[in-house]
């Protein structure tokens, strides 16, 4: 055991020679142990509530205590629950430091908040200072996200606060009065545990440079231990990524050549393990066992100074008329031809929520071999930018990732280089169709991730973000969700399985050079902000979908893809074990697919390979969605177009969220489509723009919006808006309304009474149920279904024939309460003015807006669209209810309409 006194420093006058290289190695492997803390002897009595206490040396400062080797908790509110792995900090509390909390404080200076980021992207540290004359709590920090939008309002946690200490394995140290408080857990004897706490940050330092670099030496074989966390110091901002981070490690290489770590441990650090920091080449980190790190395990990280026209925060823009043209770097102060090899990375952020078990930033041709990652906050391997490309991951073995973080990957990247804006499918678009070369100035290499097995539940196994260009993906098996592309160029993919997930295509550049091709998949591909075809330098085709549904094709071909791919079983060797291979007479073979290895993965090294862990696999039918491996989708079940402002809205889903860069509890709206002269346009609204608020209202979905739009009279709208990820307040003057009444019996109705009966004829494009149709234009209301669509029918419509063109103000609906469910109504209103029946294509109306009433307890329910400040909706001849089910019972319930009404002037 080792405890050193000081980091140790190896400078180039340390240096070997590639004859005569110089190799420190422990005797017997892991027997030598390297130590950044104390021993400690303490003489400990009891205190009270099963706390003990002992007397510490003057002026001793301790970050970390550890009892027998394991590492012990600070006195924290919530107490940590093991159970919760992939909750935020293994239990969270929304009022971990609210006034009330903190009035039982009696002094919390000292104290931590970790607070998750509001979207989920990592996390931030903060220094408590004290309390302020109003009882509220002070502090200081919140630099460690490269996204600074605030600690999310639920997800945060309290530590080293002496009033929390109450859950065994807590402790709390009082370096005022020079007194540890320590809770054992039950059965602990004090007087013969081992105590030990930390002191040093880095306990070796390579400190070299390019022109004298410290170069052949080997670290082999040792324990390395008791590193101090680093979270508070973790500032610097890295390339318009997520992430900040603090340059340093239990190991730290500046400035070397040709230096290796072998077969060493890295045993609770409370920062990173080892930091590979600007000038170093031909580094090799092989065979170490990295586990229960607070932060990263292996980081490569260049100087910003090599990058050209590099920005650091997310909003920032390149002038792309005036950036430099120049490929690569600046200078060669990056790591470069080094790798991380045959290791197993587990148990990654134990204290910072931005970490990965391999992060790789502003460097060249880094390899990621044969090594088992998982266990992670975040990602298990992470690329932050396209600077310089030419990595290589092969052959390994990432799963259990993302477990406290949000919108991410097993492995994830971004490429936001100097080709790359916010307004990325405007500004960089034109850009790069001037100057093709235009993405590839930094991401000069080509990236290959291959032979490796992925799998993350809480993202996408593969995850290429923004920008994120020139990728070779193949022979890759992913076993959860599957591979995310978001925009960037030159991506290609083929020959990966996707058992159970799929492609997921996310706001793509047209003429992306893009190739999907010869992999198995079993879903339809889960676009966002997706809406024309990708043809034009794109290829996708050629893959094989484990499902009989039909509208896996249908989808694909809308964006001009799979012209020759196909629905069919794969034929997998024994996918219950594990192995993804397929038959002989695979239908997969004949598209060019090609059977990789299944046994391959992870780390290879005996010791470490026997105590590894390996993913789940997949059940395939369990996983499958309900109906899609043996029949096709519910009859006619396309979506209900939702129109407000003349624009058409949708609700974000899945992966949606991501493609906006905004959470799921904010969620919101986003615009597909805004016509010329509508009031959305006059506003200034665009389409991709989202809208997550209406005046002082927060809305997160369509249902929210069109509540808040029937309780509004005001004749202007302020909307909040998020565009290209930034926020945005706009004014909209609406050119219709809804008006919703609720009574308890038909002749209740006050602002919408029920019309008498109109003798005009209403048609349906669906078979209804019940009531006949003519019951809808009688005047009365029923206690009853009306003239209903079947359960499962998801774009049922009525139709009104006015009997000729005419100014129409208003267009109402009645529906009764059937089973508690049916009043509720969602439908869209489309008017047209032709001469002739124009028949159910919607193409051919025009839509005049929604209503979304949302669920309803009163027996019947009245909504109307109708034009405001005495103007009209249009002038039309043809009205069309379309509508949409209201209830997920029985598949999808429709509403029970009693009566359709049209006004006019």
């Amino acid at each position: 055991m080792y405890y050193l006194p000081e980091t140790l420093v190896l400078t180039s006058a340390d240096s070997g020679s590639s004859e005569c290289p110089i190799v420190y190695r422990a005797q017997n492997e892991g027997g030598a142990v390297l130590s950044g803390g104390s021993q400690l002897n303490l003489s400990w009595s009891a205190w009270r509530d099963g706390i003990f206490q002992a007397q510490t040396p003057p002026g001793l400062q301790i970050d970390q205590l550890f009892i027998d080797g394991q590492n012990q908790r600070m006195a924290r509110y919530p107490n940590y629950d093991a159970s919760k792995k992939a909750e935020p900090y293994q239990g969270f509390a929304a009022d971990a430091f609210s006034k009330q909390r903190a009035a039982n404080w009696a002094d919390p200076a000292g104290g931590y908040i970790h607070a998750m980021h509001r979207a989920g992207w990592g996390g931030y540290h903060y220094l408590i200072t004290g309390k302020d004359a109003d009882g509220d709590v002070t502090y200081e920090g919140g630099w460690q996200n490269n996204r600074k939008m605030g600690m999310h309002k639920d997800h945060r946690m309290v530590e080293n606060i002496f009033e929390e200490l109450d859950a065994p394995g807590e402790w709390f140290h009082n370096a005022k009065t020079s007194t540890l408080y320590y809770k054992p857990n039950p059965g602990t004897d004090l007087s013969k545990v081992k105590v030990e706490v930390v002191r040093l940050r880095h306990l070796i330092e390579f400190q070299g440079a390019e022109k004298a670099p410290v170069r052949f030496i080997t670290l082999q074989g040792f324990a390395v231990r008791h590193a101090a966390r680093t979270f508070m110091d973790c500032k610097e901002q890295l390339l318009r990524s997520d992430w900040a981070i603090y340059r340093g490690g239990a190991f730290m290489l500046t400035g070397t050549e040709d230096v290796s770590i072998l077969d060493c441990e890295f045993d609770q650090v409370g920062g990173n393990a080892v930091f590979v920091n600007n000038y170093n080449r031909r580094v090799l980190v092989k065979g170490c066992h990295i586990h229960d790190t607070g932060a990263s395990g292996v980081c490569f990280v260049g100087d910003p100074d090599a990058v050209r026209d590099p920005l650091f925060e997310y909003g920032q823009k390149n002038d792309l008329a005036t950036i430099d043209r120049t490929p690569g770097p600046k200078t060669n102060n990056y790591p470069a031809q080094s790798a991380v090899e045959d290791c197993l990375i587990h148990g990654i952020g134990r204290v910072e929520r931005q970490p990965a078990g391999v992060q790789i930033e502003m460097a060249s041709e880094i390899t990621v071999r044969d090594c088992s990652v998982y266990d992670t906050a975040r990602a298990g391997v992470n690329i932050g930018d396209g600077a310089w490309g030419g990595h290589l991951i092969e052959r390994c073995d990432v799963f259990d990732t993302v477990l406290e973080t949000h919108d991410h990957g097993s492995f994830n990247s971004w490429g936001r280089d100097r080709y790359w804006r916010s307004d990325h499918l405007t500004a960089s678009q034109k850009a790069v169709d001037a100057d093709p070369n235009l993405p590839f100035l930094d991401a000069m290499k080509t990236t290959v991730i291959r032979d490796s097995r992925w799998r993350c539940d809480h993202g996408w196994d593969i995850d290429l973000d923004d920008g994120s260009s020139n990728y070779d993906i193949y022979n890759n098996l992913m076993l959860n969700k599957g591979l995310k592309l978001r925009e960037g160029f030159r991506r290609h993919a083929w020959n990966n399985v996707m058992p159970i997930g799929t492609l997921h295509p996310h706001v793509w550049f047209q003429r992306s050079r893009d190739q999907v091709h010869s992999n198995i998949m079993a879903e339809r591909y889960h676009t966002a902000r997706m809406n024309e075809p990708y043809t034009e330098g794109t290829l996708v085709d050629r893959n094989l979908f484990d499902s009989q549904d039909r509208g896996i094709l249908e989808h694909s071909a809308k964006l001009g893809w799979d012209e020759n791919s196909v629905l069919a079983e794969p034929m997998y060797v024994d996918p219950a074990k594990g192995d993804f291979r397929v038959k002989e007479g695979s239908p997969a073979l004949k598209l060019g697919f090609k059977n990789f290895s299944m046994d391959q993965f992870g780390v290879k090294k005996p010791a470490l390979k026997a105590i590894a862990k390996t993913p789940e696999i997949p059940s395939l039918e369990a996983s499958a969605t309900p109906g899609t491996r043996r029949s096709g989708p519910p009859v006619g079940a396309s979506p209900l177009k939702m129109v407000w402002l003349g624009a058409t809205l949708k609700d974000l889903k899945g992966e949606e969220f991501s493609a906006f860069g905004v959470s799921k509890e904010a969620g919101g709206m986003a615009l597909v489509d805004v016509p010329s002269a509508s009031a959305a346009e006059k506003a200034g609204l665009q389409v991709g723009d989202l809208i997550q608020g209406i005046g002082r209202a927060p809305v997160s979905n369509v249902e929210q919006l069109f509540r808040v739009v029937a309780r509004n009279n005001s004749d202007s709208v302020k909307l909040k808006v998020v565009r290209n990820q930034k926020p945005m307040e706009i004014s909209a003057v609406p050119e219709s309304t809804v008006v919703i009444e609720t009574a308890d019996r038909p002749d209740r109705f006050r602002e919408l009474p029920v019309p008498a009966a109109l003798g005009q004829q209403v048609v349906a494009n669906r078979n209804t149920n019940n009531d006949p149709l003519s019951t809808l234009t009688d005047g009365k209301l029923a206690r009853g279904f009306g003239p209903v669509f079947s359960n499962r029918v998801f774009n049922g419509a009525y139709k009104l024939d006015l009997g000729s063109v005419k100014p129409v103000t208003a267009v109402t609906s009645w529906s009764f309460n059937q089973g508690g469910t049916r009043a509720a109504q969602k439908l869209t209103i489309y008017g047209s003015d032709a001469e002739q029946d124009p028949g159910w294509d919607m193409s051919k109306f025009t839509p005049l807006g929604t209503i979304h009433t949302g669920p309803n307890d009163s027996p019947f329910l009245a909504a109307s669209l109708r034009a405001v400040n005495e103007t009209t909706l249009g002038n039309f001849r043809w009205i069309v209810w379309r509508v949409s089910p209201v209830s997920d019972l029985g598949g999808g319930e429709n509403t029970a309409f009693q009566e359709l009404a049209v006004s006019g002037q």
